[in-house]
Parts: C-alpha cells; sequence; structure tokens
C-alpha cells in the first residue's frame, strides 16, 4: 500500500509540472501601460486566475521603461507597444525583445482645441507629433492620410519630418514626448495623440478627435512581448491564451466603444 500511495503522489506531482496543467504559485510579472491597458489586463488577471496564474501587474506611464525592465529581468512579460515602436526599440537598443501574442489596436487621434475639422488649420499652425520614430511616424502618415502633408515615396511606417515633401499650409511641427502632447494641446493648434494618453485626459477618439486613422490592414496592432528566450515558455504561453479568451474580446468591445479593438 505504501508503494501504491507512493506512486500515486508521484504521478500526481509529474502531472503538475506538465505544460498547461494549472499549479499554484505560478506566478507571472507583466509591464503594462496606465489608462485602458491597466483595465484590460485586470479583466485578464481574474481568468488567467481560473488556469491557476497570479498575474502581477506593473503600471508604468511612459514608452520606454517596459522593454528596458523586460530586457533587465525585472519583467516576465509586458503589453503597452506596438509591433513597429518594438522593431525600433530592438533595432536601437539591441534588446533580445520578440512578440508572443496579439492584443489590441487603439486609433490614433488628430486633436485640436481651436479647429474642428483638420482642413480649418491656419498657414503655419503648431502641430503636435510623438517624438518617438514609430509614434512620430504614426501621427505623420495620419497627416498625409488628410491631406495636410505629402511624404517621400517608400517611407513605409516610419517616416521623418524630414521625409515631408509638400507641406502646403506651412505647418510647424512639435515633436514632444508622447504622455506630454494632451498637456501641450492648449499651446497647439492640434496634435496627434495616441488613445491611451487621449483616454487619460478625457479625449475619446469618437468624440473627440478630429481625424482617426483606419483600422483595416491598421500595421499598429499591440503586442503581449517576452524575452526571446522566453518565446516558447508555457506559462507565457497561458497567458496569451487568457488573453485571448472570448471573454475579454467582448469586454474590450463593451468597454471601450471602439477606442480598443481586439486583433486576434
Amino acid at each position: 500500500m505504501r508503494i501504491a500511495s507512493f506512486l500515486k503522489t508521484a504521478a500526481i506531482a509529474a502531472a503538475l509540472l506538465l505544460p498547461g496543467f494549472a499549479q499554484a504559485g505560478d506566478k507571472v510579472t507583466v509591464g503594462v501601460s496606465g489608462g485602458d491597458g491597466e483595465v484590460i489586463w485586470q479583466e485578464v488577471k481574474k481568468v488567467a486566475a481560473k488556469d491557476g496564474i497570479d498575474i502581477q501587474i506593473r503600471v508604468f506611464n511612459d514608452y520606454l521603461l517596459p522593454n528596458a525592465a523586460l530586457d533587465g529581468g525585472d519583467l516576465d512579460l509586458n503589453a503597452f507597444q506596438h509591433k513597429p515602436f518594438l522593431e525600433n526599440q530592438v533595432k536601437t537598443k539591441g534588446y533580445k525583445i520578440v512578440a508572443i501574442g496579439d492584443t489590441v489596436v487603439s486609433p490614433i487621434g488628430l486633436y485640436s482645441k481651436k479647429v474642428k475639422a483638420p482642413a480649418e488649420l491656419k498657414e503655419g499652425a503648431q502641430v503636435g507629433i510623438a517624438n518617438d520614430p514609430s509614434n512620430g511616424g504614426r501621427g505623420l502618415l495620419l497627416l498625409a492620410a488628410q491631406g495636410l502633408i505629402k511624404l517621400k515615396d517608400g517611407v513605409g511606417i516610419l517616416p521623418r519630418v524630414l521625409d515631408i515633401t509638400e507641406n502646403p499650409k506651412k505647418l510647424k511641427f512639435r515633436e514632444l514626448d508622447a504622455a506630454q502632447l494632451p498637456r501641450s494641446l492648449d499651446d497647439l493648434d492640434a496634435a496627434v495623440i495616441n488613445t491611451n494618453y487621449a483616454l487619460q485626459a478625457n479625449l475619446h477618439p469618437g468624440r473627440d478627435a478630429i481625424a482617426v486613422e483606419g483600422t483595416k490592414n491598421n500595421p499598429y496592432g499591440n503586442i503581449i512581448a517576452a524575452r526571446e528566450k522566453d518565446k516558447d515558455n508555457p506559462l507565457y504561453l497561458r497567458v496569451v491564451k487568457a488573453y485571448h479568451d472570448d471573454a475579454i474580446r467582448q469586454f474590450i468591445l463593451t468597454q471601450f466603444k471602439g477606442a480598443q479593438l481586439p486583433v486576434w
């Protein structure tokens, strides 16, 4: 009987070590952006708990620290950035970080307290865009789509101010930290603001933006990122599965009313 009991205990212990089996004490620290990101991950935390995963949420209020924290081992995962931003960070910082799951797209918007439409911007108007290459480029693409500027052919999704070939209104561009743009809106004629920062300033893209980028074939889908060596970690892939639960999809669609859209 003692042998049978030992074998039964050993079998249970072995099962607990199998990928996908809920284990007590499966903790994963995820770095997220404040605002919508934190709200969504609080719901993901509930779903993951049913699979025995304890998600520890760490909130960041800028775009530079989460990748440094992940690369340095202070986080297990992060979920705050779109693919072009990560690609640029990997290129410039040398981070060994990869995407392991898709999350949402947040349509970026052009906001103004002085005009009601992009065409109303006057000659020499000051327009704020983000000072990081991916979000700054995204802002320029939105302005080009509105016919305010033209960009050099072949610039892809990372155009710079230097790539502007036509600027009929002689717009003046102020490149600021993305988090500063909502607070600078009073001093600008318009600004292209990321949705998470817009919402924190009580600006909703569907209500307040004078122009919003399209979502069809949008390359700026956000991601869950891990260190390259951990890209196949079964525990981290279970976190992705929790995020992709239908309950999270429905929560996003209901809660944010188009400000965030699931892309999985």
